[in-house]
């Protein structure tokens, strides 16, 4: 049997093929959408990477397991290709990341202030994948003025980028850091 290659060179020609043969440009609104996505995804390896809690770890996991399905489901030209309709809807992953936040969030000190990123790597790797999923969130809504998203990703984009910022915090107190406080420069 031969082995495929990894690469089909259309994208030496600025062009990509979406889930179901529809080829677009590589700066097509749809490829802004997953490819951050994607690069969400890969952040999120770093987190694990970094981390050495096991829950924590296998809750990340879970959520690039949904990133897949949701980047699978913006990839595909739904008006040629049904596997739209076979991804699973992501209402209970939604679920998920509320039961997360709220469970965190009441282990951890009231917030008084906005933090500033840093401390252990873990901690910065939250909030580096926080921003890149406010990026992605972004880019989803726009893809989503162009055609049809459906509402529960953007819900969970939203509530993903809540659960970074709680599990940075989280992981700062796993590892004994001390959350750097904004300190605003105002005028008197």
């Amino acid at each position: 049997m031969k082995k495929s290659r990894i690469y089909t060179k259309t994208g030496d020609r600025g062009k990509t093929v979406l889930i179901g043969g529809t080829m677009v440009p590589k700066h097509h609104y749809r490829l802004e959408a997953y490819g951050t996505i994607d690069e969400l995804n890969a952040q999120i390896g770093l987190i694990r990477a970094f981390s050495n809690d096991e829950s924590t770890n296998s809750n990340l996991e879970r959520i690039q397991q949904e990133l897949f399905d949701i980047g699978a489901y913006l990839a595909t030209d739904d008006t040629v290709s049904d596997l739209r309709s076979k991804i699973k809807q992501g209402e209970a992953e939604i679920n998920f990341l509320e039961n997360e936040i709220d469970s965190i969030d009441q282990s951890l000190p009231p917030l008084t202030s906005f933090i500033l990123p840093g401390g252990h790597p873990a901690v910065a790797q939250c909030h580096v994948a926080r921003t890149v999923c406010r990026r992605a969130e972004r880019r989803v809504v726009q893809m989503a003025e162009e055609s049809d998203v459906a509402p529960w990703i953007i819900q969970y984009l939203n509530r993903l980028s809540d659960y970074f910022f709680v599990l940075s915090r989280y992981l700062a107190k796993c590892h004994d850091n001390e959350e750097i406080r904004w300190h605003p420069k105002l005028d008197d």
